[in-house]
């Protein structure tokens, strides 16, 4: 399905081909955000490993046809749609081997941010998740990424499905609200640090 925008930004959805494209765009957005750039802190200071993190998460949405593009890369949303995964077991064993490979010491903390997203997800109703919504930096403040977002959730307004999220950034939590979404409670990273503020979007 190939659409258009409200602001002019073409979207298509992504298929495993794309998975490169995606995952750089995760990559660069989660660069500095406040939860991720902590989480996946090395001591060294390198960032080169975050996209071997990432590739893994996109790879797991990628089974399902619900991971959208911008035609020019803008902006991605990775979705897992009702009854669906957000990775297979095998996936979810790279993470936690990626972890233990990659972070050192602070992968304990890693693999206990991954339980506390875990514990809070929403199991009583059937709803699509998003997973991430990423805007390249060079095209950020052009307002890509709540454009495919609210392209996303028309269509899961016409299916009739409930959405959630995690807000990994408090500065972002107001934008969600704008398009419906509501703050269900919130959880830190361990050994306290940033906010993250699991929202919900009801049906319509």
């Amino acid at each position: 399905m190939k659409g258009q925008f409200d602001i002019g930004f073409a979207t298509r959805r992504a298929s495993p081909v794309d998975c490169h494209t995606v995952t750089s765009i995760i990559t660069l957005a989660f660069g500095s955000d406040p939860l991720w750039s902590l989480a996946l802190a090395r001591s060294d200071g390198s960032t080169a490993h975050h996209a071997q993190f990432w590739e893994v998460f996109v790879e797991g949405a990628l089974r399902y046809p619900w991971v959208w593009l911008t035609g020019s890369g803008e902006a991605t949303s990775v979705w897992i749609p009702p009854g669906g995964t957000e990775m297979s077991d095998e996936q979810e064993q790279r993470v936690a081997s990626l972890a233990k490979d990659l972070l050192g010491p602070t992968a304990s903390h890693f693999l206990e941010l991954l339980d506390r997203f875990d514990a809070v997800h929403p199991r009583d109703e059937p709803h699509y998740y998003l997973s991430l919504l990423g805007t390249h930096p060079a095209h950020r403040g052009k307002g890509a990424g709540m454009a495919q977002l609210r392209h996303d959730l028309s269509l899961i307004d016409e299916e009739g499905f409930p959405a959630y999220l995690e807000s990994s950034n408090p500065a972002n939590n107001v934008r969600y609200a704008a398009v419906g979404f509501e703050a269900l409670s919130e959880f830190t990273y361990p050994g306290g640090g940033p906010v993250v503020t699991p929202m919900w979007r009801p049906a319509r």
